[in-house]
């Protein structure tokens, strides 16, 4: 039986551990690799090639939402599945747009998510079905949202760079943990200022977190 090559990515030691723990009780389930921050997710897909990523959408570095967005770009066949606490209308819209194959809450049970991985790996999408219904919502829609807005406009780089500044770090540290300089960074830093007019680092912080780009418990200790 060919097993389904997963790669797990989730911030959190003891969550990883635990899906480790129930997916390997799956026969036709196999954890390839795991990952514990985004930008090592997007290294691990590139080198092992899995048929699914379970990805995590608030995790350091670079968010689940954009890493997904690089695998995607590079390894179109990869699937990937969202597994979040959050459902709101900015994560779940931006994930779709972006070409995931399922989003799956974490109040879900160990049943569910072994469903949606192989669903997916056999090409088809999995969406809980509160997930689905936000969907349905989306469609009545004739706005847009931040998500559809601003934050589009944001190129793979500023994005990152926009979430390092958020996760507090200084310019030397964004430039070392990207491997640009910090005339670079500084670069970027004004190009975020200057689209999204804000004028400080607080400014970003919180744009970052309205547009999901980070969570609230990330702002309470940078603001």
């Amino acid at each position: 039986m060919k097993k389904i090559k997963v790669l797990l990515a989730e911030d959190h030691t003891i969550v990883r551990e635990g899906l480790r723990v129930l997916l390997a009780l799956e026969k036709d389930i196999e954890i390839l690799c795991e990952a514990e921050n985004g930008r090592k997710a997007v290294e691990l897909a590139r080198k092992h090639q899995p048929d699914v990523v379970l990805m995590d959408v608030a995790m350091p570095l670079l968010n689940g939402l954009e890493a997904s967005r690089q695998i995607l770009q590079n390894h179109p066949a990869i699937r990937i599945v969202i597994l979040s606490a959050h459902d709101d209308d900015a994560y779940i819209e931006h994930a779709v747009e972006l070409g995931v194959s399922g989003f799956v809450i974490k109040q879900s049970s160990a049943t569910t998510l072994a469903n949606a991985l192989r669903t997916v790996a056999k090409g088809k999408s999995y969406f809980s079905p509160t997930i689905l219904k936000r969907l349905s919502q989306f469609e009545k829609k004739s706005g847009m949202t931040m998500r559809k807005g601003k934050s589009f406009k944001l190129t793979s780089r500023e994005t990152e760079v926009l979430q390092l500044i958020a996760e507090g770090l200084a310019n030397k540290q964004t430039a070392s943990e990207l491997g640009i300089s910090i005339k670079t960074v500084e670069k970027h830093r004004q190009a975020l200022m200057d689209k999204l007019q804000m004028h400080d680092t607080a400014g970003l912080t919180r744009y970052a977190i309205a547009a999901g780009i980070i969570e609230n418990s990330i702002q309470e200790t940078t603001l």
